[in-house]
C-alpha cells in the first residue's frame, strides 16, 4: 500500500489539492494482479472552514484508504437466493408419477419417483434397503446355495423398467434367461452389485441410480440420466474353466 500526498501548506487561503494514489493487490488468480486506483479530493468548500477541519477530513480519508485496502475490514457476507421444495408440488407430482406407473400395470411394491428437473426423490415402502453406494434393493425371495464370485456364470431372468414403470426389457419375453459371467464387466455397475450376493432361487428387485447405471450419450441406448428398475430371479450358478485347443482358446462354464 502506497499513499503519496502535498504537504500542507499553513495558510488559509493558498490550499492545495491533495491526490491520494493507491496500489492494491488481488489474489483472485494464480498470479497477482497489481490494479492502481487513484482518489481525488477537491479544495474547494474545504477551505471555508479552516486548516483544522480540513486536515481532519483528509486524515480520514487517509486511514479509510489504508484500512480498505490493507483488508482490515472483513468481507460481507452475501446470502444467495436457493429455491426450494413446495409441499404442493411434491405431493403433485407423486401423484401424477403414480398415475402413469398404474397406466402401465406396475408390479406390487414399486417404487414411485418425484422428478422435478435433475432431482429425483425415492419412494419406497419400509421393507427397502439402501446402501452406501446409493443402490436400493427389496428381497422377495432369498434363495438358497453360495453367492456368485468373479469368474463363475450366472443364469437368470430379470424384467427392467423405467421410472415411469415402463418395461423396459424382459428375458421372459425373450423366451430364455440372461448368462454372464461376473468380474468381466458385462453387466452395469449397479446390476452387478446387486446380484452378487443372491444365491440360486432367490428373487429380488434392484433399483439402480444414474451413477450405477449404463453410460449416457449419443452413442448408447440411454439418452437420459434415470433410476431404473429391475426385478431379477437368480436361477444357477456354473463354474467356468479356460479350454486351448491348438490355437483356439475359450471359456467353458457348465
Amino acid at each position: 500500500m502506497t499513499l503519496l500526498s502535498l504537504p500542507l501548506p499553513s495558510t488559509r487561503n493558498s490550499l492545495p489539492c491533495i491526490t491520494l494514489r493507491s496500489c492494491s493487490t488481488t489474489y483472485g488468480s494464480l498470479f497477482a494482479q497489481t490494479r492502481p486506483s487513484s482518489v481525488s479530493c477537491s479544495c474547494q468548500g474545504e477551505q471555508a472552514k479552516g486548516p483544522l477541519h480540513f486536515e481532519e477530513r483528509v486524515g480520514r480519508r487517509i486511514l479509510l484508504t489504508f484500512l480498505a485496502g490493507s483488508g482490515v475490514f472483513s468481507a460481507l457476507p452475501s446470502f444467495g437466493k436457493t429455491k426450494k421444495q413446495n409441499p404442493y408440488d411434491e405431493r403433485r407430482l407423486l401423484e401424477q408419477n403414480k398415475r402413469i406407473q398404474r397406466e402401465n400395470n406396475v408390479p406390487d411394491d414399486f417404487p414411485n419417483f418425484v422428478r422435478e428437473g435433475f432431482a429425483v426423490k425415492v419412494v419406497t415402502p419400509e421393507n427397502y434397503v439402501t446402501r452406501a453406494s446409493g443402490l436400493i434393493l427389496r428381497d422377495v425371495a432369498v434363495g438358497e446355495g453360495d453367492c456368485p464370485k468373479d469368474g463363475q456364470q450366472v443364469t437368470f431372468h430379470y424384467i427392467g423398467y423405467n421410472e415411469s414403470g415402463r418395461r423396459i426389457d424382459s428375458t421372459y419375453f425373450q423366451g430364455s434367461p440372461a448368462k454372464v459371467r461376473l468380474g468381466t464387466n458385462a453387466l452395469i455397475p449397479g446390476f452387478e452389485e446387486g446380484i452378487r450376493d443372491m444365491k440360486p432361487g432367490g428373487k429380488r428387485r434392484i433399483i439402480v441410480p444414474p451413477e450405477l447405471g449404463p453410460p449416457v450419450g449419443p452413442s448408447t441406448f440411454f439418452s437420459s440420466k434415470q433410476f431404473e428398475v429391475f426385478d431379477v430371479e437368480l436361477l444357477s450358478i456354473q463354474d467356468c474353466t479356460r479350454r486351448t485347443i491348438g490355437f483356439y482358446s475359450d471359456v467353458v462354464c457348465g
